[in-house]
């Protein structure tokens, strides 16, 4: 896994220019079924992963916090919301909640998620190959290409399947 993750960016970066332009097609003329055949991809992928094997989206990037997941952590972890912000958050350029450093301080030593079970919407989302209408973050799905495997996997089965 750790050679896979090490070639991951150069492989997105050479496949960059192709997933571009793939992405524009689909935003042009979506192909009727798109979703069902982006939802197949995605769970035909996701039951060939551990992510635990990987974390690398753990390792690497943080999620956006909703106030939603911000009030739900910090009771899972029996806190006021204003002491997890303080300890575990910052606000970014954006003005977004975000982790104040990476690797995310959930994240064990096994790869495994402290927070799991009330992690945040974009964790839970993530790498949203599975969203409908995936052309609509298409920016977004070419940034977790360069992070995810299974992401790339998924993008290139699209790719096949669909050019």
């Amino acid at each position: 896994m750790r050679k896979k993750l090490e070639q991951l960016p150069q492989r997105a970066k050479d496949t960059a220019r192709e997933t571009k332009t793939f992405f524009q097609r689909l935003k042009k003329r979506p192909p009727k079924k798109l979703d069902e055949i982006t939802q197949e991809i995605h769970e035909e992928v996701f039951a060939q992963t551990n992510c635990l094997d990987c974390a690398n989206c753990c390792k690497t990037t943080g999620p956006l916090f909703e106030r939603k997941d911000i009030d739900r952590i910090a009771k899972y972890l029996r806190m006021k919301p204003a002491q997890f912000e303080a300890k575990y958050l910052r606000v970014d350029e954006d003005n977004d909640w975000v982790l104040q450093s990476l690797p995310c301080s959930f994240l064990a030593a096994d790869n495994s998620c402290l927070i799991y079970e009330v992690r945040p919407k974009a964790c839970r989302e993530f790498p949203h190959t599975d969203r409908p209408k995936i052309y609509q973050i298409a920016q977004h799905t070419q940034k977790n290409v360069a992070i995810c495997p299974a992401a790339f996997t998924i993008v290139e089965k699209m790719k096949e399947r669909l050019l």
